[in-house]
């Protein structure tokens, strides 16, 4: 029958684990190379060593979207097509992209040894794309008053509107920027697209080297992209007063702040189960189909974007619902307002370059896996 899939025990599972990268801490129920597509989505409701990898990044899908959604229901917000919302609708696009490339490569990769290679090569090309979709998000919301121009939001007319303090003056003073506003007005989206550019190309070479540690090196070389787009925030924890604009900023502050550390906490965990292999290291066998250490990385993973969600909303309400937050007509920003080509041309870029980054690789493991591919039909 095309939906029986016949899963690998512990005797056979050595003659594949070598070429195929799988976990040799999963002893029993491994999906055996080369099963058709109809085969792999049956195996989504199956007990499988993918079954609860797909499902801890398909299900956050849905939870995501519902908490995304949430700032069109604010009272006074405007359309979702205003360019206001272009930073958001590129974070949204960005986490969608890694949570469906995520959860499709762990239900795909047992199709052949090739796709099993394309799969996690688009899972790391994904990765890189929410980086930047966070940074664009940054850029123009975390940042104090970095390029939102007045769009006019409902319910705020220019009587309500306040001038900056001397404190936002400052920043947008043409005559002294400082070495960080010239940084951040130029080359913080380039530096953050570089790197997701480099992240990309050296994890996709660890499938083929630095094998051995290979989890620790995906691990470690996301901590560069964390902090070039982190920079906004960074600023603004060191700087409270750039955002102290009225009497209720400072709780805006703390909550932002909050949920900043929050979202760490998540990653520090999830790099910890990523790189320990915990609990299955020490209790080989007992977590092949639920609570193997891939999956708590996939819990963790999504907590902390679901906490950098809530981050972004704190300071989109404030900048949409409080009046004291909107730039004065008067004092123009010095950073340009989102537009087409400064947000979702920005991504088309980066998916292009990752694109062309996962068809070289692609090629390459053709050439090493084709053979043996051909091999495994043979028989």
């Amino acid at each position: 029958m095309v939906g029986v899939i016949t899963t690998l025990k512990d005797a056979e599972i050595s003659a594949v684990v070598d070429s195929d990268g799988r976990s040799l801490a999963c002893h029993v129920d491994q999906r055996p190379p080369g099963i058709s597509l109809r085969q792999c989505l049956v195996s989504a409701f199956r007990p499988t060593n993918e079954t609860g990898n797909f499902w801890t990044h398909f299900l956050p899908i849905f939870v995501f979207a519902f908490h995304f959604l949430e700032v069109f229901t604010w009272e006074g917000v405007p359309e979702p097509s205003n360019p206001f919302f272009y930073p958001f609708w590129n974070y949204f696009l960005g986490v969608l992209y890694l949570l469906l490339a995520s959860s499709l490569a762990h239900l795909l990769n047992s199709m052949s040894l090739i796709i099993r290679e394309i799969c996690f090569f688009v899972d790391y090309g994904t990765i890189s794309a929410y980086t930047v979709g966070s940074s664009l998000a940054y850029y123009y919301y975390i940042h104090p008053q970095a390029g939102i121009p007045d769009f006019g939001f409902k319910g705020q007319n220019s009587t309500q509107r306040k001038s900056l303090n001397a404190d936002e003056e400052g920043w947008h003073s043409a005559s002294s920027p400082t070495q960080f506003q010239l940084f951040f007005e130029s080359l913080y989206i380039p530096s953050s697209c570089l790197v997701a550019i480099i992240c990309v190309l050296i994890c996709c070479n660890t499938r083929q080297c630095w094998r051995k540690y290979r989890y620790a090196v995906r691990t470690l070389v996301f901590l560069l992209p964390f902090f070039i787009s982190s920079t906004p925030i960074f600023y603004r924890l060191q700087s409270p007063s750039a955002s102290s604009l009225s009497s209720s900023s400072p709780q805006l502050f703390s909550t932002m702040a909050a949920f900043f550390y929050r979202h760490c906490f998540w990653l520090v965990v999830s790099a910890i189960f990523n790189i320990s292999k915990i609990p299955e290291r020490f209790s080989p066998g007992n977590f092949d189909i639920w609570g193997h250490s891939h999956q708590w990385f996939h819990c963790c993973t999504f907590l902390s974007i679901l906490d950098e969600l809530q981050m972004i909303k704190v300071e989109m309400r404030a900048l949409l619902l409080n009046p004291t937050l909107i730039l004065s007509p008067a004092t123009p920003p010095r950073l340009p307002g989102p537009t087409l080509w400064s947000t979702y041309g920005v991504m088309v870029f980066l998916q292009g370059c990752i694109a062309c980054i996962i068809a070289l690789f692609g090629w390459q493991a053709y050439q090493i896996y084709g053979p043996e591919q051909k091999k495994l039909k043979g028989h």
